[in-house]
Protein backbone atom coordinates (compact mmCIF):
# COMPACT_ATOMS: atom_id res chain seq x y z
CA UNK A 1 0.00 0.00 0.00
CA UNK A 2 1.15 3.01 -1.14
CA UNK A 3 1.95 5.99 1.46
CA UNK A 4 -1.23 7.51 2.24
CA UNK A 5 -2.09 11.37 4.54
CA UNK A 6 -3.87 9.26 7.38
CA UNK A 7 -1.19 6.07 7.90
CA UNK A 8 -0.65 5.75 11.74
CA UNK A 9 -4.17 6.70 12.84
CA UNK A 10 -6.35 4.48 14.62
CA UNK A 11 -10.02 5.22 14.40
CA UNK A 12 -12.99 2.85 16.00
CA UNK A 13 -16.07 3.05 14.20
CA UNK A 14 -18.87 2.59 16.55
CA UNK A 15 -21.77 4.33 13.85
CA UNK A 16 -24.45 2.65 11.56
CA UNK A 17 -26.12 3.08 8.35
CA UNK A 18 -24.90 6.36 6.55
CA UNK A 19 -23.43 9.91 8.65
CA UNK A 20 -20.80 7.65 11.25
CA UNK A 21 -19.67 5.24 8.38
CA UNK A 22 -19.58 7.49 6.00
CA UNK A 23 -16.93 9.86 7.77
CA UNK A 24 -15.19 6.39 8.75
CA UNK A 25 -14.98 5.30 5.08
CA UNK A 26 -13.32 8.84 3.99
CA UNK A 27 -10.73 7.91 6.67
CA UNK A 28 -10.02 4.33 5.48
CA UNK A 29 -9.62 5.62 2.03
CA UNK A 30 -6.72 7.70 2.91
CA UNK A 31 -4.93 5.32 5.18
CA UNK A 32 -6.13 5.04 8.62
CA UNK A 33 -6.93 1.95 10.63
CA UNK A 34 -10.66 1.83 10.91
CA UNK A 35 -11.73 -0.81 13.18
CA UNK A 36 -15.75 -1.12 12.86
CA UNK A 37 -17.41 -2.06 15.88
CA UNK A 38 -20.54 -4.02 15.09
CA UNK A 39 -23.22 -6.05 17.00
CA UNK A 40 -22.92 -9.67 16.79
CA UNK A 41 -26.57 -10.23 15.86
CA UNK A 42 -26.71 -8.81 12.09
CA UNK A 43 -24.03 -6.06 12.71
CA UNK A 44 -25.05 -2.63 10.70
CA UNK A 45 -28.28 -2.62 8.81
CA UNK A 46 -26.59 -1.28 6.22
CA UNK A 47 -25.80 -4.43 5.27
CA UNK A 48 -29.17 -5.47 4.30
CA UNK A 49 -30.47 -1.96 2.77
CA UNK A 50 -31.11 -1.71 -1.11
CA UNK A 51 -30.04 -3.74 -3.70
CA UNK A 52 -28.15 -6.82 -2.43
CA UNK A 53 -26.26 -9.68 -3.88
CA UNK A 54 -26.04 -12.62 -2.29
CA UNK A 55 -27.56 -11.23 0.47
CA UNK A 56 -25.55 -8.08 1.22
CA UNK A 57 -25.53 -4.63 0.26
CA UNK A 58 -23.49 -3.59 -2.54
CA UNK A 59 -23.72 -0.41 -1.14
CA UNK A 60 -22.62 -1.74 2.33
CA UNK A 61 -19.20 -3.11 0.10
CA UNK A 62 -18.28 0.56 -0.81
CA UNK A 63 -19.08 2.22 2.91
CA UNK A 64 -16.92 -0.55 4.49
CA UNK A 65 -14.14 -0.69 2.20
CA UNK A 66 -11.21 -0.32 3.70
CA UNK A 67 -12.24 -1.35 7.09
CA UNK A 68 -12.22 -4.23 9.65
CA UNK A 69 -15.11 -5.52 11.13
CA UNK A 70 -15.27 -6.40 14.54
CA UNK A 71 -18.19 -7.86 16.76
CA UNK A 72 -18.77 -6.69 19.83
CA UNK A 73 -21.73 -7.39 22.47
CA UNK A 74 -21.64 -3.83 24.35
CA UNK A 75 -24.28 -4.15 26.71
CA UNK A 76 -21.96 -6.90 28.08
CA UNK A 77 -19.23 -5.93 30.75
CA UNK A 78 -16.51 -7.97 28.80
CA UNK A 79 -18.02 -6.17 25.29
CA UNK A 80 -17.08 -2.53 27.21
CA UNK A 81 -13.58 -4.03 28.30
CA UNK A 82 -12.60 -5.04 24.72
CA UNK A 83 -13.75 -1.88 23.25
CA UNK A 84 -11.85 0.13 26.02
CA UNK A 85 -8.71 -1.71 25.43
CA UNK A 86 -9.44 -0.70 21.75
CA UNK A 87 -9.98 2.94 22.80
CA UNK A 88 -6.82 2.90 24.78
CA UNK A 89 -4.78 4.05 21.83
CA UNK A 90 -6.98 5.13 19.55
CA UNK A 91 -6.46 8.70 17.65
CA UNK A 92 -10.20 9.23 16.81
CA UNK A 93 -13.39 7.84 18.38
CA UNK A 94 -16.44 8.18 15.90
CA UNK A 95 -19.96 7.37 16.87
CA UNK A 96 -23.73 8.05 15.62
CA UNK A 97 -25.79 7.00 18.48
CA UNK A 98 -28.34 8.86 20.22
CA UNK A 99 -26.78 11.40 22.40
CA UNK A 100 -27.18 9.66 25.92
CA UNK A 101 -26.16 6.00 24.09
CA UNK A 102 -22.13 5.81 25.35
CA UNK A 103 -22.80 7.53 28.77
CA UNK A 104 -25.29 4.76 29.54
CA UNK A 105 -22.29 2.45 28.37
CA UNK A 106 -20.21 4.02 30.77
CA UNK A 107 -18.72 5.80 28.09
CA UNK A 108 -18.86 9.29 28.45
CA UNK A 109 -16.47 11.84 27.43
CA UNK A 110 -14.68 12.42 30.71
CA UNK A 111 -13.93 8.41 30.99
CA UNK A 112 -12.71 8.42 27.86
CA UNK A 113 -10.72 11.51 27.94
CA UNK A 114 -9.35 9.98 31.25
CA UNK A 115 -8.53 6.49 29.35
CA UNK A 116 -6.94 8.28 26.57
CA UNK A 117 -6.24 12.04 26.67
CA UNK A 118 -5.27 11.99 22.98
CA UNK A 119 -8.90 10.47 21.52
CA UNK A 120 -11.06 12.65 19.46
CA UNK A 121 -14.37 12.10 19.62
CA UNK A 122 -17.09 12.35 16.65
CA UNK A 123 -20.56 12.71 17.43
CA UNK A 124 -22.60 12.60 14.60
CA UNK A 125 -26.49 13.34 15.76
CA UNK A 126 -29.54 14.42 14.64
CA UNK A 127 -29.61 17.78 16.95
CA UNK A 128 -26.11 17.73 18.82
CA UNK A 129 -25.38 16.34 21.89
CA UNK A 130 -26.96 20.00 24.21
CA UNK A 131 -30.25 21.69 23.69
CA UNK A 132 -33.87 20.94 24.13
CA UNK A 133 -34.11 18.56 21.14
CA UNK A 134 -31.02 16.67 21.60
CA UNK A 135 -32.23 13.14 23.05
CA UNK A 136 -35.22 13.25 20.08
CA UNK A 137 -34.64 10.76 17.09
CA UNK A 138 -33.28 12.49 14.30
CA UNK A 139 -32.44 11.01 10.79
CA UNK A 140 -30.97 12.58 7.98
CA UNK A 141 -34.57 13.58 6.63
CA UNK A 142 -35.16 14.94 9.34
CA UNK A 143 -32.05 16.83 9.34
CA UNK A 144 -32.88 18.37 5.87
CA UNK A 145 -36.23 19.29 6.72
CA UNK A 146 -34.79 21.31 9.70
CA UNK A 147 -31.70 22.69 8.40
CA UNK A 148 -33.65 24.32 5.41
CA UNK A 149 -32.86 22.25 2.31
CA UNK A 150 -36.18 20.66 1.76
CA UNK A 151 -38.09 23.84 2.23
CA UNK A 152 -36.20 25.10 -1.16
CA UNK A 153 -36.33 22.22 -3.30
CA UNK A 154 -39.13 21.36 -5.81
CA UNK A 155 -41.37 23.64 -7.52
CA UNK A 156 -43.44 26.25 -5.85
CA UNK A 157 -46.78 24.81 -6.55
CA UNK A 158 -45.94 21.49 -5.01
CA UNK A 159 -45.25 20.19 -1.90
CA UNK A 160 -41.27 19.83 -1.01
CA UNK A 161 -39.23 17.23 -2.00
CA UNK A 162 -36.47 15.61 -0.89
CA UNK A 163 -32.79 15.58 -3.21
CA UNK A 164 -32.71 11.48 -4.44
CA UNK A 165 -30.04 10.83 -1.76
CA UNK A 166 -29.16 10.86 1.84
CA UNK A 167 -27.27 14.02 1.45
CA UNK A 168 -27.68 15.66 5.08
CA UNK A 169 -26.20 12.29 6.50
CA UNK A 170 -23.60 12.51 3.84
CA UNK A 171 -22.96 16.68 4.98
CA UNK A 172 -22.84 15.70 8.31
CA UNK A 173 -20.17 13.11 8.06
CA UNK A 174 -18.07 15.31 5.80
CA UNK A 175 -18.20 17.93 8.81
CA UNK A 176 -17.06 15.17 11.07
CA UNK A 177 -13.68 14.35 9.07
CA UNK A 178 -13.45 18.41 8.82
CA UNK A 179 -13.82 18.45 12.92
CA UNK A 180 -12.00 15.40 12.99
CA UNK A 181 -8.93 16.83 11.17
CA UNK A 182 -9.21 19.84 12.77
CA UNK A 183 -8.98 18.13 16.37
CA UNK A 184 -6.15 16.21 15.43
CA UNK A 185 -3.91 19.37 14.13
CA UNK A 186 -5.28 20.92 17.69
CA UNK A 187 -3.31 17.60 19.71
CA UNK A 188 -0.31 18.04 17.32
CA UNK A 189 0.36 21.86 17.45
CA UNK A 190 -0.96 22.63 21.00
CA UNK A 191 -0.08 20.12 23.93
CA UNK A 192 -1.15 16.45 22.67
CA UNK A 193 -5.03 16.63 24.25
CA UNK A 194 -8.31 15.55 22.43
CA UNK A 195 -11.53 17.05 21.68
CA UNK A 196 -15.26 16.28 21.12
CA UNK A 197 -16.11 17.14 17.16
CA UNK A 198 -20.13 17.62 17.87
CA UNK A 199 -22.20 17.31 14.56
CA UNK A 200 -25.92 17.93 14.05
CA UNK A 201 -27.45 16.70 11.20
CA UNK A 202 -29.68 19.87 11.28
CA UNK A 203 -26.71 22.25 12.20
CA UNK A 204 -24.52 20.00 8.47
CA UNK A 205 -27.26 21.06 6.66
CA UNK A 206 -28.44 24.42 7.87
CA UNK A 207 -24.42 25.75 6.97
CA UNK A 208 -25.26 24.86 3.45
CA UNK A 209 -27.97 27.16 3.14
CA UNK A 210 -25.64 29.99 1.49
CA UNK A 211 -27.54 33.42 2.02
CA UNK A 212 -30.65 32.46 3.22
CA UNK A 213 -29.80 33.82 6.92
CA UNK A 214 -28.74 37.67 6.10
CA UNK A 215 -31.35 37.89 3.31
CA UNK A 216 -34.60 37.36 5.94
CA UNK A 217 -32.48 39.05 9.04
CA UNK A 218 -31.49 42.31 6.63
CA UNK A 219 -34.40 42.01 4.37
CA UNK A 220 -36.93 40.00 5.12
CA UNK A 221 -36.58 37.71 2.51
CA UNK A 222 -37.87 34.37 2.77
CA UNK A 223 -36.52 32.05 -0.02
CA UNK A 224 -39.19 29.79 -1.56
CA UNK A 225 -39.16 26.76 -3.92
CA UNK A 226 -38.20 27.85 -7.71
CA UNK A 227 -37.59 24.44 -9.50
CA UNK A 228 -35.15 24.27 -11.80
CA UNK A 229 -34.16 28.15 -11.75
CA UNK A 230 -32.09 30.27 -9.48
CA UNK A 231 -33.94 32.98 -8.27
CA UNK A 232 -31.37 36.29 -8.61
CA UNK A 233 -28.81 34.34 -10.84
CA UNK A 234 -29.48 34.61 -14.28
CA UNK A 235 -29.91 32.44 -16.93
CA UNK A 236 -28.93 29.19 -14.93
CA UNK A 237 -31.94 26.29 -15.13
CA UNK A 238 -33.40 22.95 -16.89
CA UNK A 239 -34.31 23.05 -20.46
CA UNK A 240 -35.76 20.70 -22.50
CA UNK A 241 -34.55 19.74 -26.12
CA UNK A 242 -36.02 18.72 -29.29
CA UNK A 243 -35.75 14.91 -28.27
CA UNK A 244 -36.93 15.11 -24.80
CA UNK A 245 -33.86 15.23 -23.29
CA UNK A 246 -32.63 18.03 -20.97
CA UNK A 247 -29.84 20.04 -20.79
CA UNK A 248 -28.87 22.10 -18.09
CA UNK A 249 -27.05 25.56 -19.23
CA UNK A 250 -26.04 28.18 -16.92
CA UNK A 251 -25.13 31.27 -18.49
CA UNK A 252 -24.86 33.54 -15.64
CA UNK A 253 -21.81 35.20 -16.11
CA UNK A 254 -21.42 38.73 -17.93
CA UNK A 255 -19.44 37.54 -20.69
CA UNK A 256 -20.78 34.03 -21.05
CA UNK A 257 -23.91 35.28 -20.96
CA UNK A 258 -23.20 37.36 -24.37
CA UNK A 259 -21.43 34.41 -26.01
CA UNK A 260 -24.22 32.20 -25.27
CA UNK A 261 -26.73 34.77 -26.74
CA UNK A 262 -24.66 35.29 -29.89
CA UNK A 263 -24.52 31.65 -30.55
CA UNK A 264 -28.06 31.32 -30.35
CA UNK A 265 -28.22 34.24 -32.71
CA UNK A 266 -29.35 36.77 -31.20
CA UNK A 267 -27.34 39.26 -31.16
CA UNK A 268 -29.70 41.79 -29.65
CA UNK A 269 -29.97 40.51 -26.65
CA UNK A 270 -26.29 40.03 -26.29
CA UNK A 271 -25.72 43.96 -26.69
CA UNK A 272 -28.64 45.08 -24.88
CA UNK A 273 -26.74 47.20 -21.95
CA UNK A 274 -29.35 46.10 -19.91
CA UNK A 275 -28.83 42.48 -19.82
CA UNK A 276 -24.93 43.20 -19.31
CA UNK A 277 -25.25 42.04 -15.44
CA UNK A 278 -26.91 39.98 -13.69
CA UNK A 279 -29.88 41.77 -11.84
CA UNK A 280 -30.44 43.87 -15.31
CA UNK A 281 -30.85 39.90 -16.50
CA UNK A 282 -32.80 38.73 -13.59
CA UNK A 283 -34.80 41.42 -13.88
CA UNK A 284 -36.19 40.30 -17.15
CA UNK A 285 -35.67 36.47 -16.29
CA UNK A 286 -38.85 35.11 -17.89
CA UNK A 287 -38.47 36.74 -20.92
CA UNK A 288 -35.25 35.06 -21.40
CA UNK A 289 -36.37 31.82 -20.21
CA UNK A 290 -38.59 31.74 -22.86
CA UNK A 291 -36.02 32.12 -25.45
CA UNK A 292 -34.04 29.85 -23.86
CA UNK A 293 -36.63 27.38 -23.77
CA UNK A 294 -37.75 27.81 -27.43
CA UNK A 295 -34.50 27.54 -28.95
CA UNK A 296 -33.46 24.19 -27.01
CA UNK A 297 -36.62 22.80 -28.09
CA UNK A 298 -35.76 23.36 -31.62
CA UNK A 299 -33.01 20.95 -31.31
CA UNK A 300 -31.38 17.44 -30.08
CA UNK A 301 -29.66 17.54 -27.53
CA UNK A 302 -26.40 16.75 -28.93
CA UNK A 303 -26.67 19.68 -31.33
CA UNK A 304 -27.29 21.85 -28.26
CA UNK A 305 -24.44 20.64 -26.18
CA UNK A 306 -22.24 21.00 -29.22
CA UNK A 307 -23.08 24.67 -29.82
CA UNK A 308 -22.54 25.50 -26.02
CA UNK A 309 -19.27 23.89 -26.41
CA UNK A 310 -17.94 25.79 -29.16
CA UNK A 311 -19.65 28.93 -27.29
CA UNK A 312 -17.36 28.21 -24.20
CA UNK A 313 -20.93 28.31 -22.48
CA UNK A 314 -20.97 25.85 -18.98
CA UNK A 315 -23.87 22.95 -20.34
CA UNK A 316 -24.30 19.33 -19.60
CA UNK A 317 -26.42 16.75 -19.99
CA UNK A 318 -28.46 15.21 -17.02
CA UNK A 319 -26.26 12.44 -16.22
CA UNK A 320 -27.92 9.05 -15.47
CA UNK A 321 -25.65 6.36 -14.37
CA UNK A 322 -25.65 4.92 -17.85
CA UNK A 323 -23.79 7.89 -18.93
CA UNK A 324 -21.58 8.08 -15.95
CA UNK A 325 -19.95 4.72 -17.24
CA UNK A 326 -19.58 5.85 -20.59
CA UNK A 327 -18.30 9.41 -20.12
CA UNK A 328 -14.37 9.30 -21.03
CA UNK A 329 -14.46 12.75 -18.16
CA UNK A 330 -15.71 10.18 -15.49
CA UNK A 331 -13.26 7.76 -16.89
CA UNK A 332 -9.77 9.82 -17.22
CA UNK A 333 -10.19 10.98 -13.72
CA UNK A 334 -10.43 7.13 -12.67
CA UNK A 335 -14.32 7.66 -11.00
CA UNK A 336 -15.04 3.70 -11.76
CA UNK A 337 -12.22 1.84 -8.97
CA UNK A 338 -12.54 -1.91 -9.06
CA UNK A 339 -13.21 -4.32 -6.43
CA UNK A 340 -14.04 -7.85 -5.54
CA UNK A 341 -17.25 -9.50 -4.18
CA UNK A 342 -16.93 -12.32 -1.55
CA UNK A 343 -17.60 -14.50 -4.33
CA UNK A 344 -14.75 -13.15 -6.66
CA UNK A 345 -17.06 -11.57 -9.03
CA UNK A 346 -15.22 -7.99 -10.16
CA UNK A 347 -17.30 -4.65 -10.20
CA UNK A 348 -17.30 -1.04 -10.42
CA UNK A 349 -17.17 1.36 -7.36
CA UNK A 350 -17.36 4.65 -7.07
CA UNK A 351 -13.49 6.36 -6.88
CA UNK A 352 -11.88 7.79 -4.62
CA UNK A 353 -12.27 11.73 -3.59
CA UNK A 354 -10.61 13.99 -3.56
CA UNK A 355 -7.86 13.72 -5.40
CA UNK A 356 -3.93 13.84 -3.71
CA UNK A 357 -1.11 14.19 -6.27
CA UNK A 358 1.23 12.70 -3.85
CA UNK A 359 -0.50 10.64 -1.27
CA UNK A 360 -3.36 9.92 -2.96
CA UNK A 361 -6.60 7.61 -1.20
CA UNK A 362 -7.05 3.83 -2.47
CA UNK A 363 -9.75 1.35 -1.90
CA UNK A 364 -7.50 -2.03 -0.57
CA UNK A 365 -10.62 -4.22 -0.15
CA UNK A 366 -14.52 -3.69 -0.06
CA UNK A 367 -16.68 -3.99 3.26
CA UNK A 368 -15.93 -7.08 4.91
CA UNK A 369 -17.86 -10.19 6.57
CA UNK A 370 -19.40 -9.37 10.08
CA UNK A 371 -16.73 -10.29 12.34
CA UNK A 372 -14.37 -10.98 9.86
CA UNK A 373 -11.52 -9.57 11.94
CA UNK A 374 -12.51 -10.95 15.55
CA UNK A 375 -9.73 -13.26 15.51
CA UNK A 376 -7.14 -10.36 14.51
CA UNK A 377 -8.11 -7.59 16.17
CA UNK A 378 -8.34 -9.51 19.73
CA UNK A 379 -4.96 -11.30 19.20
CA UNK A 380 -3.39 -8.11 18.63
CA UNK A 381 -4.77 -6.88 22.29
CA UNK A 382 -3.56 -10.06 23.83
CA UNK A 383 -6.49 -12.40 23.66
CA UNK A 384 -5.83 -16.13 23.26
CA UNK A 385 -7.62 -18.84 20.87
CA UNK A 386 -8.77 -20.06 23.50
CA UNK A 387 -10.00 -16.40 25.25
CA UNK A 388 -11.93 -15.61 21.52
CA UNK A 389 -13.50 -18.86 21.94
CA UNK A 390 -15.13 -18.33 25.10
CA UNK A 391 -16.15 -14.84 23.88
CA UNK A 392 -18.05 -16.28 21.06
CA UNK A 393 -19.60 -18.75 23.08
CA UNK A 394 -20.94 -16.25 25.13
CA UNK A 395 -22.14 -14.02 22.84
CA UNK A 396 -20.02 -11.52 23.43
CA UNK A 397 -18.28 -11.35 19.93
Amino acid sequence: MANKPLQGLKVIELGSLIAGPFAARICAEFGAEVIKVEPPNGGDPLRKWRKLYQGTSLWWFVQARNKSSLTLNLKSPDGITILKQLLADADILIENFRPGTLEKLGLDWDTLHALNPGLVMVRLSGFGQTGPLKDQPGFGAVGESMGGLRYITGYPDRPPVRTGISIGDSIAALWGVIGALMALREREVRGGKGQVVDVALYEAVFAMMESMVPEFDVMGFVRERSGNIMPGITPSSIHTCADDKAVQIGANGDAIFQRFMRAIGRHDLAEDPALADNSGRDQRRDELYTVIDNWAASLPLDSVLQILKQAEVPASRIYSVTDMFQDPQFLARDMFISGNLPDGKDFRMPGIVPKLSATPGSSEWTGPALGEHNEQILGSLGYTPEDIARLRSEGII
